[in-house]
């Protein structure tokens, strides 16, 4: 099989396996972490949970990276990536180990989010590196492969890290400070692999930037408007852009009303409601899993537009007809197909946006794509404030949900079709 040959080439490759493993870390200690923060605000026995608690967690952890982001994509086209994953990971430990001691400490809230926002931060920087460079170690001819292989990678090791800290969590931890504590040393496991890399492979070209960091500060503005500008001229990643940002929204607010239903519909201790939303997410992450198989062999026969018309339109249809049943059995269903057509959506945009953007823009656009990821996740929570119920039960967001996905894939197809007739 063609999946099968490439998936053996990629293996191969020395420098794309090194990648893949800070990636792998990395976002391992990524889903240790977040599942330590959601189970320390949504299922803490003294924290009466509600829509709107989640919808502000979510604003404060994840809003401001609309003002970081920006700052990474012009820094990640200046500095070298290699060292952003070094240093931007050690940060990320020690900021983890602080958390941990403000939990055990029982500090206020904003002190706590505050914490939590600094690790997060740092985020922004490692993942939207490991996507620009992701071309320095592939050819283009595997980069579809490429994409469907390490950022659903990531995405799985980030699941397999929040499956880790439900376990950790329910099998004997007495408190959220030793999951993230665990996290923490993740994270620097993913520092000390970044360096089996050479310190200038990674890119980005030193004579394609500005060298030092006093001009790249300086021109921030100017690097900013310069990839808005870049990125409005390639038409093909600009829709995909917003095509994935309409369909990020969908999951989020989906997500929300699950973490509802998990919390106060489904169960009657805050124990078996953790353990309900970790085979949720263990669910979706077989989704993710079952799109990095699919997907290049759905993008070698339908096309990068073709798959996403196919996953935005699936998911029109199975969200509301699993969804509005409110149960659990059809909702880890849902889960599945919401992992699988996101995730296959995830790696077309990826790939669409590699191949139209040029290297001394890919920092940019990439972080500007995670503004727009984060921006959308919390627009959707804010969204569900307003109309899940306490236990999570809204047939409107079920079918508002649905009409976005539907209103995706008939603009896609519009596209599609308007591309093919130039």
């Amino acid at each position: 099989m063609p999946v099968v040959r490439d998936l053996r080439v990629l293996v191969r490759l020395t420098d794309f396996r090194r990648l893949l493993a800070v990636r792998l870390l990395s976002q391992c200690a990524d889903g240790v972490y977040q599942v330590a923060l959601a189970t320390y605000v949504v299922f803490s026995p003294e924290k009466q949970t509600s829509p709107a608690a989640i919808a502000s967690a979510m604003a404060v952890l994840l809003l401001p990276y609309s003002f970081v982001g920006p700052f990474a994509g012009v820094l990640l086209d200046r500095w070298q990536r290699r060292q952003v994953f070094l240093y931007g990971n050690l940060l990320r430990a020690l900021l983890a180990a602080g958390t941990a001691c403000l939990i055990l400490a029982s500090v206020p809230d904003w002190l706590f989010y505050a914490s939590a926002l600094s690790v997060t931060a740092v985020n922004r920087f490692v993942l939207a590196g490991l996507s620009a460079a992701l071309p320095r170690v592939v050819d283009d001819d595997r980069l579809v492969m490429a994409n469907s292989l390490s950022p659903t990678a990531g995405t799985l090791a980030a699941t397999a890290g929040g499956g880790l800290a439900f376990a950790v969590r329910l099998l004997g931890a007495d408190s959220d400070a030793v999951v993230v504590l665990l996290g923490a040393a993740l994270y620097l496991c993913s520092a000390l692999a970044s360096l089996r890399m050479g310190r200038g492979l990674l890119g980005p070209d030193r004579d394609a930037v500005p060298p030092r960091l006093g001009a790249a500060l300086a021109s921030t503005a100017r690097g900013l408007a310069s990839g808005v500008r870049h990125l409005a001229r390639r038409r093909a990643a600009g829709r995909a852009l917003a095509a994935m940002t309409v369909m990020r929204f969908c999951y989020g607010a989906l997500t929300v009303m699950v973490l509802m239903l998990c919390r106060y519909a489904w169960t009657s201790t805050q124990s078996e409601g953790l353990a309900l939303l970790g085979l949720a997410v263990a669910v979706s992450g077989a989704g993710f899993f079952t799109a990095a198989v699919v997907s290049p062999w759905a993008v070698e026969r339908l096309g990068q537009g073709g798959w996403m018309v196919l996953c935005a339109a699936s998911a029109a249809v199975l969200a509301p007809a699993l969804g509005l049943l409110f149960t659990p059995a059809p909702i880890l269903v849902a889960a599945f197909v919401l992992g699988l057509v996101t995730q296959g959506a995830k790696i077309a945009t990826d790939t669409v946006v590699q191949l139209a953007v040029d290297d001394a823009y890919r920092g940019r656009v990439f972080a500007l794509y995670d503004v727009f990821y984060n921006a959308a996740f919390v627009a959707a929570a804010a969204v569900s404030a307003l109309l899940l119920p306490s236990d999570g039960r809204s047939v409107l967001l079920v079918v508002m949900v649905a009409v976005l996905y539907a209103a995706v894939a008939v603009a896609l197809a519009r596209w599609r079709r308007a591309d093919a007739a130039l």
